[in-house]
C-alpha cells in the first residue's frame, strides 16, 4: 500500500524515554528528574511507561540549552513560566484585537448611509434612571 505516511501531531506521545534521551542528548535519569520537578509531563501508557511527544522533546532541548548556559533549575522554571504567560497574553491580545475589529466593522456598518439624504444616526440613546426623567440623545455634529 502506498501513500502518505502517518505523521503524529506535536502533542502525540510516541517516544519512549530512551529515544527521548537520545534525541535531546540528556540522560534518561535527567528526564525523570525534570519530570519529578514538574518541568515536563510526559504521557503514560496503560502500564505506566513514559511517552514523550515532539513538543516534550522541544521543551527538553530548551531546558538543556538553558541549564548549559548556567541557569539553575529554578531559573529555568521561572523562564518557562514567563514564556507561558507571554504566550497566553499574546493569545488573549489576538482575541481582543479580533473583537475590536468586529466591533469597528459593526459600527462602520451602522454608520453607513441608507438614505440618499445622508447617514442615519445609529448611536445608542442613553436614558437616565426613571426618577430623574432625563433623556440624553447623542447627535453627530454637522
Amino acid at each position: 500500500m502506498t501513500g502518505t505516511p502517518f505523521v503524529p501531531g506535536p502533542d502525540a506521545a510516541v517516544y519512549v524515554i530512551s529515544v527521548a534521551a537520545e534525541l535531546t542528548g540528556l540522560h534518561p535519569q535527567t528526564l525523570r528528574t525534570y519530570e519529578r520537578l514538574g518541568l515536563i509531563t510526559p504521557g503514560r501508557t496503560g502500564g505506566g511507561g513514559r511517552r514523550y511527544s515532539h513538543r516534550d522533546i522541544e521543551r527538553l532541548r530548551e531546558i538543556a540549552e538553558l541549564t548549559s548556559s548556567g541557569i539553575g533549575i529554578e531559573g529555568v522554571r521561572r523562564i518557562m513560566d514567563l514564556q507561558n504567560q507571554v504566550l497566553a497574553l499574546q493569545a488573549r491580545n489576538e482575541e481582543l484585537q479580533a473583537e475590536l475589529d468586529h466591533t469597528r466593522e459593526a459600527l462602520r456598518r451602522a454608520m453607513t448611509p441608507r438614505r440618499p439624504d445622508g447617514p442615519v444616526n445609529k448611536l445608542p440613546v442613553l436614558r437616565a434612571p426613571e426618577p430623574a426623567g432625563a433623556l440624553v440623545v447623542w447627535r453627530r455634529g454637522r
